[in-house]
């Protein structure tokens, strides 16, 4: 059994052929994915989802890139059965304005939107997922600070040591496909120092594909790769694998993915 705790399930890419792909992820051990709350117009369409389909689940939030998208009014879907966290939230460095001034403006509004999240999801006794890009330092204070007992997840967990101290604040860090690529030396050289009760696999599809796949469309039926790679590293067996990650979704997310069909 595997929970993606990432997948983007709602992305136009799979408009034509949703229910293929729901049937070989399910088919590959898939019994929970969790939809992220990224663009706010896609969130209609994770909610209808999550309805139709047992075993997925959706979050809230606004992606660092979507600052003039923000509306409280997004958070109104927190109450929803099926709603499992806040997020993705963070912030993301990697594409800032050239102009200095106008580079600190938005750096700030990231900055400001991320507290202010991370504030909804303590109001609400919900965990965060969490972007980080090109600036860890900034996310890592800016958690310590503010974060609550929940916790939450460093999605597409950038390999910096800094983030690891993390865990003790109950958060988990996101292993999607990156770690099947050729140059994640960093990623697999720091996946032994996290500790296995603060794993948690995901895809990002349809991004970040992994090996042999990559150039294709990912989607979640690829999590056992995932899966498999974290096993060679850590010397475990797949199925040792898979029920750890499982547990700490579970644990995490407050997930009840008891049943034996994701759809």
């Amino acid at each position: 059994m595997i929970i993606d705790t990432h997948t983007h399930l709602d992305h136009r890419f799979f408009r034509e052929d949703l229910e293929d792909v729901l049937q070989r992820a399910q088919e590959a051990g898939v019994r929970c994915a969790i939809i992220p709350g990224a663009d706010p117009r896609d969130l209609p369409r994770a909610i209808e989802l999550a309805e139709r389909y047992r075993g997925i689940y959706f979050a809230v939030g606004l992606h660092p890139y979507d600052l003039e998208r923000f509306d409280r009014g997004l958070f109104a879907s927190l109450n929803h059965r099926k709603c499992v966290a806040v997020g993705e939230c963070g912030l993301d460095y990697y594409r800032l304005p050239k102009d200095p001034e106008e580079r600190e403006r938005v750096k700030e509004r990231q900055k400001e939107l991320f507290i202010e999240q991370i504030g909804v999801a303590r109001e609400w006794g919900k965990p965060l997922i969490v972007h980080i890009r090109e600036a860890n330092r900034d996310a890592k204070e800016i958690l310590e600070e503010y974060s609550g007992p929940e916790g939450g997840v460093l999605h597409c967990y950038n390999a910096s040591p800094i983030l690891l101290d993390l865990a003790e604040r109950n958060f988990y860090f996101g292993i999607g496909g990156v770690i099947t690529f050729k140059n994640a030396r960093k990623l697999v050289e720091i996946l032994p120092k996290i500790p296995l009760d603060r794993i948690v696999i995901e895809t990002d599809a349809p991004y970040l594909t992994p090996h042999p796949f990559r150039g294709k469309r990912n989607e979640p039926a690829y999590t056992p790769l995932i899966a498999q790679k974290i096993a060679e590293i850590l010397g475990m067996s797949v199925e040792e694998v898979c029920t750890i990650t499982t547990e700490n979704a579970q644990r995490l997310f407050s997930l009840a993915c008891q049943s034996v069909s994701l759809i």
